[in-house]
């Protein structure tokens, strides 16, 4: 199967807070398209069976789509949501040509790729954006292997639905075997279009959060105390609630109907992905959601994961993940029966799920588990951190990572990303293949943690001591204002860095909020226990009063935006800048 061209398959200088935004916040299956968008999912591609390209045309327009009875208007790459999966081979030089016909401004960011900065697709920062009705060729020669994907840059044009995946197939032979291959990403689809979420969020607190306690529920709490004890407590957590102007229901910003997809499929369209009992089938799982974490798990499969952020790791079987905006984990399974398995990704809020099936044959279903009870935030999720109304102080953009005020002391390394879920985390045998797995390790249900992420291959980096800078994740939630040390974006000069420099990054959450906060232009080694073996990631969950510390070199000349990936976040301001060696020539 020859894929066409067109189907492009799979297999600046001042960085003002108005250019910034303009990045951040201002603001195939051609044939397919022209039909009932409603008819049918999008098709599901076996990666094995398709060929690298370096030439790829894109055309961005403005398109009718519906998911889950929700129709409305989205921003679309060659006409789909999600766009064309991209495949590229390490160390080929490849052209990408992009036309605009959209009546606004566009860009492409390559998530997670090394490219020169000019090429990054960030306006206002890296290049101007591509004008309605022009067009703009990213040129590069790429320069690792594994999976990534490819979004807008431009305002909210990316939960509108301008995303795709994109995977690199490796110049050397891959060090993991499998018979089948999938990209999955995960997306949603929101009543609202997103600029009115945006307006909505902005316009009150917790405008989507149906579940906040109630007098009702406070007088239910009372009297179910068994004594003054515990009705003191009771008082006590409700008043520190209130003073932050915060809800334990409060897990996520979205509309609880939004629709979740998996490889633009809603739940009736029924995601399916083949395989014969035995195979090992890779999948490439990416979440593409602009508002939600999701927990990822295939009932009745262990799932062994080799893959986080595009970069090879030790083996690790679990049976769930957590996998926030911007991140990427490659699985591989082994299904030994003639069943379908549910391939569940479940709203970290419990508001929803994407639902796919992994069949023998096409045209079967597996049975949709329930949705689990929804979680509580507890004031000890905060570590004590009871101050979460306006941001006080700035740190300095280079210093020590617990830096500022509000700043709490936090273990030195990767915090777990599971941490507060619904079920315990059991440390199991992690090289052990999935089907293999010894009889102890089999019967304890273990989630993956950021500790078990070790690189497949040790690093060479420089030993020089590196330069701290501690970045504090702040805001005011209630008025849904989002800032990185109390700036919003654009506000604080960059941070300024020299090429071949070393950096420790410590990212420390003052917020009862988790944050995804990707890293642009570098890879950054996780300080999680494993020394020169902690995983190399270029997006990182730090959750509420947690603090997670990863170490990158400053090898590209340029400017770098580093943001949260919850895409409203960055567009309330939650980003900065990282300036190497000033900008290139040609940027």
């Amino acid at each position: 199967m020859k894929p066409s061209p067109a189907a492009a398959t799979l297999t600046p200088p001042t960085l003002s807070r108005r250019t910034l935004l303009g990045g951040l916040g201002a603001g195939s299956l051609v044939a397919l398209a022209a039909l009932p968008r409603r008819a049918f999912g999008m098709p599901v591609f076996d990666l094995t069976r398709l060929v690298p390209q370096t030439v790829v045309e894109l055309t961005i327009e403005e398109t009718d789509l519906e998911f889950g009875g929700i129709r409305r208007k989205a921003k679309t790459i060659n006409g789909t949501v999600p766009g064309p999966t991209l495949c590229f081979h390490e160390g080929d030089a490849v052209t990408v040509r992009v036309t605009n016909k959209l009546s606004e401004d566009t860009s492409i960011h390559w998530h997670g790729l090394k490219v020169p900065a000019n090429m990054d697709g960030v306006p206002g920062v890296s290049f101007a954006g591509i004008k309605p009705g022009d067009s703009f060729e990213y040129r590069f020669t790429v320069q690792q292997s594994g999976t990534y994907w490819y979004h807008s840059h431009s305002g909210l044009q990316e939960p509108e639905g301008m995303y795709a995946p994109l995977v690199i197939l490796p110049r050397h032979r891959d060090p993991f075997q499998f018979d089948r291959d999938y990209a999955i990403l995960i997306s949603e689809w929101t009543p609202d279009a997103p600029p009115a979420v945006y307006r909505n969020l902005k316009k009150i607190d917790g405008y989507y959060n149906y579940h906040k306690r109630t007098l009702i529920d406070f007088y239910r709490e009372l009297q179910n105390a068994p004594d003054n004890a515990a009705r003191r407590r009771v008082m006590d957590e409700r008043l520190a609630w209130m003073r932050m102007r915060m809800d334990p229901t409060d897990l996520s910003d979205g509309p609880e109907d939004t629709v979740f997809l998996l490889q633009g499929n809603d739940a009736d369209q029924n995601y399916t992905a083949l395989f014969e009992p035995g195979e090992r089938v890779r999948l490439r799982l990416i979440n593409g959601t602009a508002l939600t974490f999701m927990d990822v798990r295939i009932p009745g499969l262990r799932m062994t994961v080799v893959q986080a952020d595009g970069q090879n790791i030790e083996p690790v079987v679990v049976d769930e993940l957590r996998i926030g905006n911007g991140e990427t984990y490659d699985v591989i399974v082994q299904p030994y029966e003639m069943r379908a398995y549910p391939i569940v990704a479940e709203a970290m809020a419990r508001t929803g799920m994407a639902l796919g099936t992994l069949a023998p044959r096409a045209g079967m279903r597996a049975e949709a588990p329930p949705l689990r009870e929804r979680p509580l935030r507890t004031l000890a999720d905060m570590a004590g951190h009871t101050g979460h109304g306006e941001a006080s102080g700035v740190a300095p953009a280079a210093t020590g990572p617990h830096a500022g005020p509000g700043a709490k002391t936090a273990p030195t390394g990767a915090t777990d990303p599971h941490a507060g879920h619904d079920m315990p985390m059991v440390m199991g045998d992690t090289m052990q293949p999935a089907h293999a797995m010894p009889p102890a390790a089999q019967s304890a249900y273990r989630k993956l943690s950021y500790a078990d992420l070790r690189s497949l291959a040790s690093s060479h980096e420089s030993a020089e001591a590196p330069l701290e800078v501690g970045v504090r994740l702040t805001g005011v939630m209630w008025r849904y204002i989002w800032t990185l040390n109390g700036e919003k974006l654009g506000e604080a000069q960059p941070v300024k860095l020299k090429r071949g420099q070393r950096v420790r990054l410590s990212m420390v959450n003052e917020t009862m909020m988790e944050h995804p906060m990707h890293l642009h232009g570098f890879f950054a080694r996780l300080v999680n226990g494993q020394g020169d073996r902690g995983a190399l990631k270029h997006t990182f969950i730090v959750n509420p009063g947690q603090t997670v510390v990863a170490d990158f070199t400053a090898d590209e000349a340029g400017a770098w935006v580093f943001h949260c990936h919850l895409f409203y976040h960055a567009m309330a301001g939650m980003g900065m800048a990282f300036l190497v060696d000033g900008l290139p020539a040609r940027s």
